[in-house]
């Protein structure tokens, strides 16, 4: 997943409102830009982190930049715009061994009793059932608990939730459904669910593993350049 146009760079100042931050360019002049991250981001937007945004040709967007990475002091690379993750998944696809095989994806599918829409659907394959995908973003990196721990959520999620309990009810129709977290955190090497975070979403999660649930995470290659799916990494259940 490249950026389509080079980034330009700042040092982050704070985020606020939580779809905000100011930032201070090279020049030392100061700017506001949008920020596309709707979770917490702990431990991912301390002032002075550099920063690198994308600019919008869209002139009726009020701030027209959108943060895309950060770098921390000690040289870790986030990926901010948890969106982005479900193109990198699909762009990485035939990296993953775990779902190669299939004929036709899809993006955006509606599906499930709650009206949900799945992030991606593989099918066509010549010996397996049709395999929904759910990606989520990874960017809390906790080493307070672990070095490298990797935690999801970083906030309550309901939406989370009810996309997991949508994989459930896919997993008894006799479809695969597969979690799949994307680091984009180079610090992050496993990824285990915050339950002090959200413990429903913690234990919808180990239900949804006990019917059939497929989980996977997977490293992200990240710079001012653009962001790639990296390696497998481990993702515990339990602390």
């Amino acid at each position: 997943m490249e950026f389509e146009a080079a980034l330009e760079h700042g040092i982050l100042l704070r985020r606020y409102k939580r779809f905000l931050a100011d930032i201070e360019l090279d020049d030392g002049s100061r700017r506001t830009i949008h920020c596309p991250n709707t979770g917490s981001m702990k431990n991912c937007a301390n002032p002075g982190d550099e920063v690198w945004f994308s600019t919008s040709d869209n002139a009726k967007r009020k701030y027209p930049n959108t943060w895309e990475i950060s770098r921390t002091p000690i040289g870790h690379f986030i990926g901010i715009q948890s969106a982005r993750a479900n193109a990198i998944v699909k762009e990485g696809l035939g990296n993953v061994p775990e779902v190669r095989g299939y004929g036709a994806v899809q993006s955006e599918v509606k599906y499930g009793a709650e009206n949900s829409r799945i992030d991606l659907l593989l099918s066509e394959h010549p010996n397996k059932p049709d395999c929904y995908i759910e990606i989520k973003s990874v960017t809390l990196l906790d080493e307070s608990i672990a070095k490298g721990l990797g935690r999801f959520p970083d906030a309550v999620t309901a939406r989370g939730t009810k996309h997991l309990r949508e994989l459930i009810e896919v997993v008894r129709e006799g479809h695969r459904g597969v979690l799949f977290f994307c680091v984009q955190h180079t610090g992050i090497t496993r990824v285990e669910p915050a339950r002090d975070i959200d413990p429903l979403y913690a234990e919808t999660l180990v239900a949804a593993r006990e019917v059939g649930v497929e989980v996977y995470a997977y490293s992200t290659k990240c710079s001012q350049e653009g962001i790639v799916l990296g390696h497998p990494m481990p993702f515990l259940e339990s602390v």
